[in-house]
């Protein structure tokens, strides 16, 4: 997952809410005999008051919208969405269904249903509309009347954060609008799986569709900056929807505009740039950035370091499908980045060399040092199989699992990968004293094959168990441990 360009297809979100507290204060005073509560009562029940306004708001826009809210689920990733009218149509985000395959829509109420994709946004617009099949009569939510939104106004997201916990509600403000980019940033806790899910106000109207968070660290959750596309730009993307007039495949989107990045070698002279006022900007934090690619071979290991006296470097370092293969801030010590990764593929790398803070200008150093590549490594163990019903099961989820067994030493390190078509995979890994060293559901955000990359702690025999995410997961499967 990107993290300062994370594109949210799968959401897993913790909930945020508003606590209050009353302190209790001992006195060896006399106590005052009185039957006047008037102090009392003037004291303490503003609070009170407050504090019942506040969470009754909360619920009755929880019970009014989330029937409404569904997850979007595909063969390659997950999300959310809200119903928009009565017959079926779901405003979802582009990237949650782009990837093409069968969409399931999980409604609010348990029941899943087929939908089919008849519309994506144009000119990089992060949004679809999936149309359920087969229904007239859903719960709807209305969308917000254009330039209605303020900054400091509650908002509230529910989605279905990490696709496994459909619902979640969370509660915060809009802290920015950006109208150059039609964004509205809330800090409303929102995760990867609640992406195409609704951002409300306080009547329970929508005004934006939650689609990336700014984060820190690999694996890194809401730190209270989210992003959503303001509602005043979905009536005409809607009318191009219903008129048949909305592209029915993804349009291709870049975080960089139409930027063309620099071509530069590896193992060259370290290349001198400088970030300006006039260069481009990222749009997730105002960030300004230049953009280099050069040709990768799988296999490869490569070091990147970019180096300045006068801005904190930031790098972020985009595959073949430009999708986010490492990012880093302080990696070289001090202020200094450096990103040291083994290429998966052949192809062209593109490289972002950004700054950490928001419009921050000055001169830096990049070098871009590579090994030669390296044989794919051999496989330790690679198993086909099938999880079938009668196989053995979870006690805690009734889930159907397979275990296999390999000898491992201490500091190796092994890729697993568990594939399949059929179910969506989950894998684990267990260390010769029976502990848990690892496990994983999705891959990334574009598959729901599990993969894991794990250094083993000791030598012995370890345990490799084959699972399914949840009970219903049945099919064949293959697995990989290198």
């Amino acid at each position: 997952m990107n993290f300062k360009l994370l594109t949210l297809a799968v959401s897993g979100i913790l909930t945020v809410g508003v606590a209050t507290s009353a302190t209790a204060v001992i006195t060896t005073s006399p106590v005052r005999q009185s039957t006047d509560l008037t102090e009392f009562n003037s004291v303490h029940s503003q609070g009170a008051i407050a504090q019942n306004v506040e969470e009754q708001t909360n619920i009755r826009v929880y019970e009014k919208a989330s029937p409404a809210v569904v997850t979007v689920d595909t063969d390659k990733s997950n999300g959310s969405g809200t119903i928009i009218s009565p017959d079926g149509m779901v405003l979802t985000n582009a990237h949650v269904v782009s990837a093409g395959g069968t969409v399931n829509i999980i409604l609010s109420d348990g029941r899943k249903l087929v939908a089919d994709v008849i519309g994506f946004g144009e000119e990089g617009l992060d949004l679809a509309v999936v149309k359920i099949r087969g229904q007239n009569n859903l719960p709807t939510i209305p969308l917000a009347r254009p330039g209605s939104v303020k900054v400091g106004q509650q908002a509230f997201a529910i989605g279905n954060p990490f696709g496994q916990f459909q619902g979640t509600f969370t509660v915060g403000i809009v802290s920015r609008i950006d109208q150059q980019r039609g964004l509205i940033q809330t800090d409303a806790a929102i995760n990867p799986g609640n992406s195409g899910g609704p951002l409300l106000n306080s009547s329970g109207e929508l005004i934006g569709v939650n689609t990336s968070i700014f984060t820190r660290g690999r694996g890194g959750g809401s730190i209270g900056i989210g992003f959503a596309i303001s509602a005043d730009k979905i009536p005409a993307f809607l009318t191009a929807v219903r008129e048949g007039r909305a592209p029915r495949v993804a349009q291709a989107r870049s975080p960089f505009g139409n930027k063309s990045p620099q071509k530069v070698p590896l193992n060259g002279p370290a290349v001198s740039g400088i970030l300006t006022d006039k260069s481009s900007v990222l749009p997730t934090d105002n960030s300004f950035f230049d953009l280099y690619s050069f040709e990768g071979k799988a296999g490869q290991q490569i070091t990147i370091e970019m180096k300045s006296q006068e801005i904190d470097p930031y790098l972020i370092l985009l595959g073949p499908n430009q999708r986010e293969i490492a990012q880093d801030d302080d990696g070289a010590g001090s202020k200094d980045a450096r990103i040291t990764v083994r290429l998966p593929a052949d192809g062209t790398y593109t490289l972002v060399a950004n700054s950490y803070q928001a419009r921050q200008s000055g001169a830096y150093t990049l070098e871009l040092k590579a090994s030669a590549p390296t044989a794919p490594s051999r496989a330790i163990l690679q198993e086909e199989g099938a999880l079938a019903a009668g196989g053995p099961v979870l006690p805690s989820d009734n889930s159907l699992y397979r275990e296999y067994t390999f000898e491992g030493r201490s500091g190796q390190a092994v890729t697993i990968s568990l594939e399949s078509t059929d179910f969506d995979p989950y894998v684990a890994i267990f260390g010769p004293n029976g502990r848990l060293v690892a496990e994983n559901d999705d891959g990334s955000d574009s598959t729901k094959n599990a993969f894991l990359t794990v250094t083993l702690p000791a030598t012995g025999r370890y345990r490799v168990i084959v699972n399914a995410y949840d009970a219903s997961g049945r099919g064949r499967y293959t697995l990989t441990v290198r």
